[in-house]
């Protein structure tokens, strides 16, 4: 058969990566397809040019116009791995409706524009490959979309960000403060010189939306995420966390309640039992939890070159695979059929349920406590746990740390509110979400 001929926007990281895979495992790749799968042409930036010319040895034909690799004859897929939103968006929709399938790693295109993106290529009869937009090198989109597909998945929870993961592992490990952890994370390249997608939860959300909307047949809706990051976290609250069995990771959670959906991105103590509690570095992993499988857990590298080349090229096997077939009886990029995917509610972050992990900074003098348990308990919040630190010499304030049950977020937003107005309390009250991951 004749080879699949492929058009790279990107010569970059992920780009070269997936050059490398194509061309060292070709034979196993085409046997896997059904047909060859070549890279003809590359766009790649006017500074990059001759460095790429280097890298592929004159094998691909290189341009500096990625318009010209989206509408050349001799490209049939297009593969997207530019990043950003523009050009991003409109050479993907360009090279749709021009009946040619795109394989993208861009999770922010997607979760901001995946809807029509999506539609777009419904219409037009071609697919749309991102397994590399999530999680890297682990096939998440495809165990969700199609080997759990039996399942009413329930929830799921991922530590899908591997720098803010980095940065949290030396917090714990080495006891740095933050700043010192992202330098660290800088300096060995694994954060950005702008971290704040990163660090602020961002580039988290872009990926759990992502999951979300195929774990449960809903649209793609960044923008209703709740979005906290790590930069406020302290190593004080890391060890105080490690003192009562837990770990802090910044996790993407979604889950299905009886009043919708729950789609949130903070930092989360776990039982340190737990396996995803022990992924460090800047690994990723996600939890899944289905009704009839139980519980599942997908471990891998979340980011570099051949690994996400890896998802790249998995999707390429796949439009290998299925050209020429009938656009009705391919796997729904959502997971769901385009007319079942369902606008549900997505709760409002006030409205979520969780237990709790509270510090507070109180006077150590009796009646103190009474106190701030009365106040807890007018909400309906129960405590599970205490840990009560001794004052250091000199001071009359102590660090007081709870655990509480699981309880509505409106609930503990009031009683903090007036925990904080407490002459003997001084604000501001730390307030962390925890779950137990449990099925």
């Amino acid at each position: 058969m004749t080879p699949i001929r492929v058009g790279l926007l990107g010569l970059g990281i992920v780009g070269g990566g997936t050059w490398q895979i194509l061309e060292r495992n070709r034979e196993e790749i085409a046997r896997r397809a059904g047909r060859e799968i070549v890279v003809t042409r590359a766009a790649v930036r006017p500074q990059d040019l001759e460095r790429a010319a280097l890298k592929t040895g004159g094998r691909i034909q290189l341009s500096t116009d990625p318009l010209q690799v989206v509408e050349a004859g001799d490209v049939d897929v297009v593969v997207e791995l530019m990043g950003g939103y523009e050009p991003a968006k409109t050479l993907v929709l360009h090279a749709l409706e021009l009946g040619k399938p795109v394989v993208t790693a861009n999770k922010a295109l997607l979760a901001l524009h995946g809807n029509e993106i999506f539609a777009t290529a419904l219409q037009h009869g071609v697919m749309v490959g991102f397994e590399a937009a999530v999680a890297g090198g682990i096939p998440i989109i495809k165990a969700l979309r199609e080997g759990l597909t039996a399942n009413r998945i329930q929830w799921l929870a991922g530590i899908i960000n591997g720098t803010s993961n980095f940065i949290l592992t030396q917090m714990r490990d080495q006891g740095m403060g933050f700043s010192e952890a992202l330098q660290q994370a800088q300096a060995l390249g694994y954060a950005e010189a702008d971290p704040t997608f990163d660090v602020e939860g961002v580039d988290a959300a872009h990926k759990l939306s992502l999951l979300a909307a195929i774990a449960f047949g809903i649209p793609v809706q960044f923008e209703r995420a709740h979005v906290e990051g790590i930069t406020k976290l302290t190593a004080e609250d890391i060890r105080y966390a490690e003192e009562l069995g837990y770990r802090i990771k910044l996790l993407g959670i979604a889950k299905r309640t009886a009043r919708g959906i729950e789609l949130r991105v903070h930092p989360t103590l776990i039982p340190e039992r737990r396996l995803i509690a022990n992924v460090d570095g800047v690994m990723n992993a996600v939890l899944v939890h289905g009704d009839a499988v139980g519980s599942t857990l997908y471990y891998g590298a979340g980011a570099g070159a051949e690994p996400t080349g890896s998802a790249v090229v998995a999707d390429l096997v796949d439009i290998a695979r299925m050209t020429g077939s009938d656009p009705g009886h391919r796997v729904p990029h959502l997971a769901f059929q385009p007319d079942q995917v369902r606008n549900e509610v997505v709760l409002p972050v006030a409205e979520i349920e969780t237990a709790y992990y509270l510090r507070l900074r109180a006077t150590d003098r009796p009646g103190v406590l009474a106190e701030v348990t009365r106040i807890l308990a007018q909400q309906n919040i129960s405590i599970e746990a205490m840990l009560q630190k001794e004052p250091a010499a000199g001071e009359e304030r102590v660090d007081v740390i709870m655990l509480t049950h699981v309880a509505q977020e409106r609930a503990i937003d009031a009683a903090i509110a007036e925990i904080e107005s407490l002459e003997s309390i001084a604000a501001p009250v730390v307030r962390l979400r925890l779950e137990t991951l449990s099925s």
